[in-house]
């Protein structure tokens, strides 16, 4: 008990640590992000990212890394801060790199100490409801509900990369798919970032407004069939 509370206790004060260094992050961008309409505003923070050098990287990296692993903010707006600071591409590229590694940590951690040790970061019940799914009891299936849980822009993908650990899956496998079948939801927030430090913030929001229509029309498509209703009641 003793050591849960400490887990706890350490998850508190890290995620204050994140969100703490976010905000000098991009409070020290504030005055250059203002003029991101004008082609001076965006050499401007541009030049600020680059100045920071390897500095930067390794922030951005941390964050990226401590996000996953803390599971207690959204991902996406740490993408679309790495689209800012390295381009669509290049923005992709760092994150998919984080992810890799920490799904790696992850994968390995929970695969050694067992499924009590989830209860440190999700509510028992749910991590229970998971476990306990027919989807994920059969190897044959298991692979493919994985990509359309990792692809689906909705669902928990924190979640499951805890929840990979405890799955009869063998590691490489399940880390290739968690890693890049998130590719097209990676890629759209790292374009909206690009978008943003290029002032395009119009182009910006229409992204979003063709995500958020996919979104609904992949859920309201997979709910279609009876045998994926199951899915979609996980990723609630």
């Amino acid at each position: 008990m003793a050591k849960k509370t400490n887990i706890k206790i350490l998850r508190i004060i890290l995620t204050i640590g994140i969100i703490a260094i976010l905000f000098i992050f991009l409070w020290q961008l504030a005055p250059f992000m203002k003029e991101l309409s004008t082609r001076e505003g965006q050499l401007a923070f541009k030049n600020k990212i680059s100045s920071m050098g390897f500095t930067g990287v390794l922030l951005l990296f941390g964050l990226q890394i401590l996000q996953i692993l803390l599971v207690v903010l959204p991902g996406e707006p740490f993408e679309v801060l790495a689209g800012m600071c390295y381009g669509a591409w290049g923005g992709c590229l760092f994150i998919t790199i984080s992810v890799f590694v920490t799904t790696t940590i992850i994968f390995f951690t929970v695969r050694k100490l067992g499924q009590k040790y989830l209860y440190n970061f999700f509510h028992k019940e749910k991590v229970d409801k998971i476990m306990n799914s027919k989807l994920f009891k059969n190897p044959r299936n298991l692979e493919m509900v994985l990509c359309l849980l990792f692809f689906l822009p909705a669902s928990p993908k924190d979640l499951f990369v805890y929840i990979g650990g405890l799955l009869p899956i063998k590691p490489v496998r399940f880390i290739l798919i968690s890693t890049f079948v998130r590719f097209p939801s990676v890629i759209t927030s790292t374009m909206v970032g690009a978008n943003i430090s290029n002032g395009n913030w119009k182009i910006s929001l229409l992204i979003y407004l063709v995500v958020f229509v996919i979104a609904i029309l992949s859920v309201y498509v997979v709910s279609l069939k009876d045998k994926n209703k199951e899915i979609i009641d996980i990723i609630k």
